[in-house]
């Protein structure tokens, strides 16, 4: 199967083709012919499954045919950094269709924001609090959007998110196509299904084992004694580079700090770093100026960095979810990585399940 089935716009698949895209993701396979008849749709899927392709296209394919010079499309998304991913996703696809995409998010400059909400821009991929904020001041409007795309619902949720969610879809007019995107269905979310979708179509991609070119090992170890074995398993030579997930902001800030104190090139990306900070941190370890990169699973959600040797969970994550996202950030294209997690007794409740689930 490729890409041939797919009706899509000439200029939508010239971007299919320059992106080398040649053989659609389960999920692009099941909902492409559907959201490119305009069918609303809910997406089970995880992340690393290409659903972003999957309601990117038919975002595009609908737009290019039409009116510019206002908010045509909208996207949202829990963070600044899966909302960037999203953004240049859809730039690479979208780059015969001359239609103009731009982020709107906090921690940074709202000016040109604001522009785009005014029709600078006919996508607009944004973070759910600033899209308000803007809205509020009276700055753009929704009212012309025919397509809404909610992705990753179950982490606005845990975020938080909800009530400014059911705000935004109320500003968004009844007819336009909505496609929502969430690798849980909690009932809250699934209350947000039943009153944002119409008879829409449910795709849902099993949960995905990790490639099968991550190797994974378990470190017992005192929680006292968590930061020595960090220590020496970055001083191994084949650890080229580190991803380091920790489970809350302040202690990725103290890992990093400690870290950098001991002579490493460390970099820390979590939720209080300003955005130009959380930018810096990233472009660093993706060119090789940080050779370690310390982050929380949330501000870590859109990091897309394909030379990582490492992973090491130097806090256990709370769900099988969490875990496979992680460790999905090495083994990437065929490359072989290494997911290293350290374990203490408090821990080995979640290990067990995360085996189970992943029978490992």
């Amino acid at each position: 199967m490729n890409f041939d089935r797919f009706p899509l716009d000439p200029r939508v698949r010239a971007g299919v083709d320059a992106a080398g895209y040649t053989t659609p993701t389960p999920i692009q396979a099941k909902a492409l012919t559907d959201a490119l008849a305009g069918r609303d749709v809910l997406g089970l899927a995880q992340t690393g499954t290409g659903k972003t392709a999957a309601f990117a296209l038919p975002l595009l394919d609908r737009l290019v045919h039409g009116p510019r010079g206002h908010v045509r499309a909208l996207v949202v998304a829990p963070t600044r950094e899966l909302a960037e991913q999203i953004h240049d996703e859809i730039k690479k696809l979208g780059a015969r269709t001359n239609l103009r995409s731009a982020t709107v998010y906090g921690g940074v400059s709202k000016g040109p924001q604001e522009r785009a909400l005014k029709g600078r821009a006919e996508i607009i991929v944004a973070c759910p609090g600033r899209l308000l904020d803007h809205l509020t001041s009276g700055v753009g409007s929704l009212a012309r959007v025919e397509v809404l795309v909610l992705d990753e619902a179950d982490h606005m949720f845990d975020m938080g998110f909800l009530p400014d969610l059911r705000r935004i879809v109320k500003a968004v007019p009844k007819e336009a196509q909505r496609l929502l995107f969430s690798a849980t269905m909690p009932k809250e979310v699934r209350h947000l299904v039943e009153d944002m979708l119409t008879d829409p179509l449910r795709v849902e991609i099993a949960h995905s084992a990790p490639a099968s070119t991550i190797e994974h090992a378990l470190y017992p170890v005192h929680a006292d004694r968590k930061q020595d074995l960090l220590e020496h398993l970055l001083d191994r030579s084949e650890v080229r580079s580190a991803l380091v997930f920790t489970r809350t902001k302040q202690r990725a800030k103290r890992l990093a700090q400690r870290l950098d104190r001991k002579g490493y090139q460390v970099a820390e990306i979590q939720g209080n770093l300003s955005q130009s900070r959380r930018q810096q941190s990233l472009e660093g370890f993706k060119s090789g100026k940080y050779d370690v990169l310390v982050a929380t699973d949330i501000a870590a959600r859109g990091i897309d960095v394909t030379r990582v040797s490492h992973v090491i969970n130097f806090d256990v994550p709370d769900t099988v979810d969490a875990y496979t996202h992680r460790i999905g950030r090495t083994g990437r294209a065929e490359r072989s990585g290494d997911a290293v997690t350290l374990v203490t007794t408090e821990d080995l409740r979640q290990v067990r399940a995360i085996e189970r689930t992943l029978s490992m």
